[in-house]
């Protein structure tokens, strides 16, 4: 049971007879929130502030009217009006013992399963899988197992499906390292290793010669608003003082653009000075000066059917795969399906051809496009070769899970710049026929560098997903170590045990990190910050909970046998009461963490109630309460904070560990 819906429930029955509009009321009812602090009670209404202009009337007479007609006696003590109107509620003690004490029999901690189960589609992660996972790859595929495992959880039919890129470009590009620049030996050793080098050095060489191309133009960019710029700082400003102001900030939009130009252009020169002084990459640039053609000829004979590159393609997709399956298992993230673009292949000539004859496309320049309305470009499905594009594998992906699965909702856990495309997507879905179901683009924000911009290595290269988590992994193993280092009697952990330990924390930090922030936001990526033992961090959740371990081990406590002893837990101070609410909240957090798919809104909640802990294991004695009564209620709090702590983490795909 959700306290907070289940209020907002309540006052939505009172406003029935003050507001009839019930869109209006849904609206209302949102401002019931938790307080913000305890000397108001533990939930507020402020709806009747809003309410002043449409009834005519003062905030506290339409609150004193709410409260007459507001069923809350069961659970609250009579609620208080203060100030302009505010209504303050706060829970009767004995309600919130007897919810805690459902709550310590029930394996689900409170939280319901949904009455109407919906199906659920979910794409997420997608990398390309000719080349390794980056640091890009973090957000979408932490974010999407999160809403997984949260829908999933509340009992709803969830199938992921990661659309992995395994029929693009960048197998041409590892067609062409195989047959240009392989190492036999190394590729019979490790492929693995072989393949992801292949494609690095390719990438590097396309990347090269297109910046050569680039470079002349570049450069006259730069010179010409240099010029323009000196211009403008020699103009007169003009007469007036609103004319000046005006000079003055084009002046500094150019200045600005010019700063941008000329990073651009160092970076791209830094980029070409990096292969020219190196003679061995530089000379493989100049003896192949047309490999952006061939990796295009190469991608374009693997499409068209070449039976040499099928079977190379056949040979390298697995050796791919298992690379990214790797970091999936590091990370602990699963999938239902893995269909990616080359199962579609086949389908996407009938789907531009049935686009064609149901009118919904049509051929423009020779493309076929579909035109959407109040949209500014069209959506190409088959470009004037007749190649087909990325869009016309979503349009065909679509179509199969509309036709397989059937679903409710679908799910593009996808960063923000494909916004453009989705809403293209989800238009063509609609004149498609369907209209019923609810695609939803779940974006996300950029992870940044403590400069700002993208996070990158020293080179500009992006970084490998990989990397990171092998770099947190390390820093994790010298903070558990300094920690078992530092107990009173000496070290308790085996070095196996710390390895294993530093494995669990330092991916845990590396994910909570990026689920604790609003997924729209850009964040600046810090180790320091997510390893920090204080703060909101999967490092202090995980000692939160090994905390709670502790005692348990430390008192011989069967926890089993603690909650089926008939044990009650007593709220006899304000910190056993605080720690009390926040548990009873698990529910009401994984509702705010699915309305809008934000997990943040849980981890905001787990770091609440390991604050709330933190406070009542200070103030508090638990193994040494003045009575056993006392006692096993404390124990039976700590109880549930580890297991609270336990799910809420579970459903962000962390694990927990018992020691630390």
């Amino acid at each position: 049971m959700s306290l907070l819906f289940e209020l907002r429930r309540r006052f939505l029955a009172a406003l029935a007879g003050l507001v009839p509009d019930s869109d209006r009321a849904a609206a209302l009812v949102e401002m019931v929130q938790p307080s913000q602090d305890p000397r108001f009670g533990d939930y507020q209404a402020n709806m009747a502030m809003s309410l002043k202009k449409e009834l005519g009337r003062s905030p506290r007479e339409i609150a004193a009217e709410l409260v007459a007609r507001l069923d809350v006696s069961d659970l609250a003590l009579a609620p208080e009006i203060a100030g302009p109107g505010f209504i303050n509620l706060r829970l009767r003690d004995s309600w919130l013992a007897e919810r805690l004490a459902a709550v310590v029999a029930d394996p689900r901690l409170g939280v319901p399963v949904v009455e109407r189960p919906r199906t659920y589609v979910i794409d997420y992660s997608a990398p390309n899988v000719a080349k390794p996972m980056h640091v890009g790859h973090i957000r979408s595929t932490v974010i999407g197992d999160s809403i997984y495992r949260t829908l999933k959880f509340l009992g709803h039919r969830v199938i992921s499906d990661n659309h992995i890129g395994d029929w693009g470009t960048q197998f041409g590009m590892i067609l062409h390292g195989y047959r240009h620049f392989r190492d036999e030996a190394s590729y019979r050793a490790n492929p693995v290793a072989e393949l992801a080098r292949l494609y690095r050095l390719v990438r590097q060489l396309m990347d090269y010669h297109a910046g050569r191309a680039e470079l002349p133009g570049l450069r006259a960019r730069v010179a010409e608003q240099e010029a323009a710029l000196e211009q403008a700082r020699t103009a007169p400003l003009g007469s007036g003082e609103a004319a000046g102001k005006q000079a003055s900030k084009a002046l500094r939009r150019l200045e600005a653009g010019v700063a941008e130009l000329r990073e651009q252009l160092a970076s791209l020169e830094n980029k070409l000075a990096r292969v020219e002084r190196d003679p061995a990459l530089f000379r493989l640039a100049q003896e192949h000066p047309d490999i952006n053609a061939a990796v295009l000829a190469e991608t374009a004979r693997l499409h068209a059917g070449d039976e040499e590159n099928r079977r190379l393609w056949r040979e390298f997709l697995p050796h791919c795969e298992d690379e990214i399956n790797r970091v999936y298992r590091r990370l602990g993230v699963r999938f239902d399906y893995t269909l990616g673009e080359s199962f579609y292949e086949d389908r996407l000539a009938p789907l531009v051809e049935d686009l064609l004859r149901r009118g919904i496309a049509r051929e423009s320049d020779g493309a076929v496009c579909v035109f959407l309305e109040g949209q500014p470009a069209p959506m190409i499905v088959r470009k004037q070769d007749g190649a087909f594009l990325y869009a016309t594998t979503d349009l065909a992906t679509l179509c199969h899970r509309m036709e397989t699965w059937r679903p409710d909702a679908i799910l593009y856990v996808v960063d923000h710049r494909q916004s453009l495309h989705f809403e293209q997507l989800f238009a063509a879905g609609r004149l498609l026929g369907y209209r019923e179901v609810d695609l939803r683009h779940i974006s996300f924000g950029t992870v940044l560098g403590e400069d700002g911009r993208p996070f990158r290595t020293r080179e500009g290269d992006t970084v490998g997903l990989e990397t990171l988590l092998d770099e947190a992994v390390r820093r994790a193993a010298q903070i558990v170590e300094a920690n078992d280092q530092a107990k009173p009697n000496g070290p308790e952990l085996s070095p196996d045990e710390r390895n294993r330990i530093a494995e669990t924390v330092g991916i845990a930090a590396l994910k909570y990190a990026d689920l604790s922030q609003n997924r729209t936001s850009d964040y600046v990526f810090s180790f320091d910050k997510m390893l920090a033992m204080n703060g909101n961090t999967a490092t202090y959740m995980q000692y939160a909970y090994a905390r709670v371990r502790s005692i348990f081990a430390k008192g011989n406590v069967d926890a089993e046998a603690l909650r089926s002893s008939g044990a009650r837990i007593r709220l006899d101070t304000p910190a056993e009461r605080a720690l009390a609410l926040e548990l009873l909240r698990f529910p009401e957090a994984i509702e705010l963490a699915v309305a809008d798919f934000r997990p943040n809104q849980l981890t905001t909640y787990l770091f609440g109630l390991a604050n709330s802990y933190s406070t009542f294991f200070e103030t508090c004695p638990v193994l040494k309460a003045e009575t056993e009564e006392l006692r096993q209620s404390r124990l039976l709090l700590c109880d549930l904070t580890a297991r609270t702590i336990r799910q809420g983490l579970n459903l962000l795909g962390i694990d927990v560990v018992d020691r630390m």
